[in-house]
């Protein structure tokens, strides 16, 4: 069933510490998201008030105005651009009347969510959020929560399951958390295996509709969805990549940031978040032909510190150029291990650099040593093709010359097989 061009109004609220452009710019993003889920704004509604109504949020005058433009345009759906809490929604849905349905932000994005979710962890991480988030703030339907029978802001478990499970619920919210454990469980096990492997991990990360999905199957041909909708990925998805020298890394694109990303959907897709975590290098891809890149990459630094991933080795990943900025950004990267490339990942335009900053990031802080390796004595050997970038091996009728690129822990372990192991020491 098809939910599409639901005629919606979305409305804001400027209080004293906020001011009327940014509101305007959060609701053309929140525009995006009501398009992404199916919707058509109509009207865009913001109320000046020093601070948010308890009752309504936006004052009484201004809901009779909401009311008269719903009733008089056929508008089906208002979407707040701000959390609302249960009692709120109950008041604006009594007070529109005429079976105007009232969400928030996060129950669109949540509903977004689960149009998008693929595996099954996906979908579980989906249907837990909505039953924390979203059950409350259905008791404002009542008796009649079923006349809703679909449409935005209710796909995922859905009203008739929330009805029908309402006395079982905090049993169903039980077993989703045990089984979404026990998923986790098995994503450690790999983390783990991919550790034990010795391949770098790279997660790239960055605003919703950066171009991350597109520039993973630029480089790896992954044959993933890319969309130019807010949230097209949802879940991880792990590719190999192979760099000119021949090294090997593991790139995972991962779900999308947004503003105001409520703290209840950060930690519902924990799991899922922490690729960022666990990665050696984040790849931050920005979209520079959006006007609000900056903010867009404020966000997503601001939220890489909230999970407590940020200060890794970073690649700033200025994408889509092809779309004509206005002016390329002069930005340089914060940190002396930070890196900033210009592409377009549609055309292709400046990923052989990309791939040569990767490499430059990986090999930050190693050089490359030749050890003289006695034959009685080849587990060294193994542990170098474990835990370093072997390049040329030559064995001898007494010793295995193994020249490999090696950061210092490596060379500390190894240093006695390298003959100029002092001068090492000394840099």
């Amino acid at each position: 069933m098809e939910y599409q061009a639901t005629k919606a109004i979305l409305a804001g609220i400027c209080t004293e510490d906020g001011s009327v452009s940014e509101i305007e710019k959060s609701l053309d993003e929140l525009e995006r998201l009501l398009e992404t889920a199916g919707g058509v704004c109509f009207a865009k509604l913001i109320q000046n008030k020093e601070r948010p109504d308890p009752r309504t949020l936006i004052g009484s005058g201004k809901v009779r105005e909401l009311a008269e433009l719903c009733h008089g345009n056929g508008v089906e759906l208002v979407v707040f651009d701000e959390e609302l809490s249960p009692s709120q929604i109950r008041n604006l849905e009594d007070e529109i009347g005429e079976d105007v349905r009232v969400i928030d932000r996060s129950i669109l994005i949540l509903d977004i969510f689960a149009l998008h979710a693929v595996s099954r962890e996906g979908k579980l991480q989906v249907e837990l959020a909505q039953l924390k988030y979203t059950a409350p703030r259905l008791t404002g339907h009542g008796k009649d929560m079923s006349r809703l029978g679909g449409g935005i802001g209710t796909r995922g478990p859905g009203e008739s399951k929330l009805e029908s499970d309402r006395r079982h619920m905090k049993h169903r919210i039980v077993a989703l958390e045990e089984e979404l454990r026990a998923l986790d469980k098995n994503r450690q096990t790999m983390r783990a295996a991919r550790d034990r492997s010795g391949i770098p991990k790279v997660a790239i990360v960055g605003y919703t509709n950066a171009g991350k999905s597109t520039l993973l199957n630029r480089l790896t041909d992954a044959g993933i969805l890319a969309e130019d909708k807010l949230f097209a990925t949802l879940d991880p998805t792990t590719r190999k990549f192979e760099l000119p020298t021949g090294e090997s890394l593991l790139l995972t694109d991962t779900v999308g940031f947004i503003r105001k990303l409520p703290h209840h959907l950060i930690k519902a897709f924990k799991s899922t978040l922490d690729e960022a975590v666990y990665a050696d290098v984040l790849m931050i891809v920005i979209d520079v032909s959006d006007p609000e890149y900056r903010a867009q990459l404020d966000v997503t630094e601001s939220l890489l510190e909230e999970l407590g991933a940020a200060g890794k080795p970073t690649l700033y990943v200025f994408n889509k150029c092809d779309l004509g900025a206005a002016e390329l950004p002069a930005v340089g990267a914060p940190a002396e291990h930070d890196l900033t490339v210009f592409v377009s990942a549609y055309t292709g335009q400046g990923i052989e650099l990309l791939t040569e900053k990767l490499q430059e990031i990986l090999h930050a802080g190693k050089y490359t040593v030749t050890f003289r390796i006695p034959n009685g004595e080849a587990g060294a050997l193994n542990l170098l093709y474990r835990e370093a970038t072997v390049e040329d091996v030559d064995y001898g009728a007494e010793v295995i010359s193994v020249t490999a690129v090696v950061d210092k822990k490596v060379h500390g372990m190894l240093k006695k097989y390298d003959p100029d192991w002092v001068e090492h020491t000394e840099d």
